[in-house]
């Protein structure tokens, strides 16, 4: 492993021209922030076997939720009714969700955060799923050729992440954290393009879903929840066959506890 991320920061930091210290090519750190600094671009494939390799281990050392394992609002006892039966509440890292597929809060231009060290789900998603998720999506946008729509949904390979599918969702910005009757259907948007998404794929059953546009995006968290609790009730009642289960992702105990705020509004 040693060898492997000294050769690692060794190639990337050469590649952006920066000198490190012999001290920092054993960094893992170093590495993550090269990383998420660079542009898409094609990477030798030596160097590509040593990342994956690198990318595979640390996957398995952090381990994974097993998304079938997970008990439906029902199944707790939280909710009742047709939607709480296909509906669960989870908290946990969404980067270790081995669902059909989750969900990234993305930005218009679709390449992950070029922040390191920044704590949103962008960031996580595409540092645990590593460069090759930013050329997809890099690839997505030089076809599409314009920004990508707030409230619209693509789906991307899941690359090193546990889940097989990342369904990237663009979510209002709201920087005075209050959301307008625009920035509530710009969000509900953002859930429904999702399960159409999912819906559209065929393969897709399990979705892990974080809490959009409530980062940095300024969306408040308990608005938000209602929002999203609220959107997939009426998709899930409005297709009552599909066989889609979305889980939402809380990522802490706080978080939950909006979420069950808002669940406890919404479906009883």
């Amino acid at each position: 492993m040693t060898a492997d991320i000294a050769a690692l920061v060794g190639f990337f930091a050469a590649e952006s021209g920066q000198l490190l210290p012999a001290s920092a090519r054993l960094d893992r750190r170093m590495l993550a922030a090269l990383l998420t600094v660079r542009k898409p671009a094609p990477i030798p494939a030596a160097i590509a076997t040593e990342l994956d390799a690198l990318l595979d281990m640390e996957a398995a050392e952090r381990g994974a939720t097993q998304a079938d394992s997970l008990p439906s609002l029902a199944g707790l006892g939280i909710a009742g009714g047709p939607v709480a039966k296909r509906l669960r509440l989870w908290q946990g890292d969404l980067t270790r969700l081995r669902a059909d597929a989750i969900v990234n809060a993305a930005n218009d231009r679709m390449l992950g955060c070029f922040v390191p060290g920044h704590g949103c789900i962008d960031n996580a998603i595409h540092a645990a799923a590593g460069p090759a998720l930013r050329a997809e999506c890099a690839e997505h946008m030089r076809v599409q050729g314009h920004p990508e729509p707030t409230g619209a949904a693509t789906l991307t390979r899941g690359y090193h992440l546990p889940a097989s599918f990342v369904i990237h969702t663009v979510g209002p910005t709201v920087p005075n954290h209050q959301p307008t009757a625009s920035d509530e259907a710009a969000l509900a948007s953002c859930y429904r393009s999702v399960l159409d998404n999912a819906a559209a794929h065929g393969g897709i059953r399990t979705i892990g879903f974080c809490a959009i546009s409530t980062g940095v995006f300024g969306y408040p968290k308990d608005a938000g929840a209602r929002v999203a609790i609220g959107t997939i009730r009426d998709w899930l009642d409005e297709h009552p066959d599909s066989n889609i289960e979305p889980i939402v992702s809380a990522f802490t105990p706080a978080d939950e506890r909006v979420y069950l705020d808002a669940i406890s509004e919404v479906l009883t």
